[in-house]
């Protein structure tokens, strides 16, 4: 069974765990700034939205790489930075039309999600639940619920 990562913003609070959990998960250490996840926030609005890469199924990122350092993970569905084969040359954050994948200065390599080998630090963290790890079968289930309040109780014709 395939498992995603799922955000319910409306549940977010900008507490920024997430954010942190990612950073030591990945570096050892509780630095926003290294964080694979990113809490944005709607000033105008007051709203907080976490997001991340959503390991969608085109894969810009992967096809981009010219040099194959992006891989799938069989296990989690996860593409995956190699680090030793990254070249740095950005050519994958260009390519991803989220802009969920940053080059990392220090180590002149790009980072991602890689959804911590199926664990992901950041929905373990989340004291709300506003990042929770799911089948991928039942992303849409919340939304078809909405649509459906919306509709009504119509007799079919």
């Amino acid at each position: 069974m395939q498992k995603v990562l799922h955000i319910n913003a409306d549940k977010c609070t900008g507490c920024l765990q997430c954010e942190m959990a990612c950073s030591f998960e990945n570096y050892g250490t509780f630095a926003t700034a290294r964080s694979r996840i990113k809490v944005f926030d709607f000033h105008h609005t007051g709203k907080k939205v976490p997001y991340t890469c959503t390991q969608c199924d085109e894969a810009w990122c992967l096809h981009a790489c010219p040099v194959e350092a992006i891989t799938i993970d069989r296990l989690t569905g996860a593409k995956v930075v190699n680090e030793t084969t990254c070249v740095g040359c950005k050519v994958c954050t260009i390519a991803c039309p989220f802009g969920t994948i940053n080059y990392v200065q220090e180590s002149g390599k790009v980072q991602k999600c890689d959804l911590c080998g199926g664990e992901p630090a950041c929905a373990d963290a989340c004291p709300t639940g506003a990042i929770t790890f799911i089948d991928a079968n039942w992303t849409g289930l919340d939304r078809m619920k909405q649509w459906a309040g919306k509709l009504g109780n119509q007799p079919a014709a």
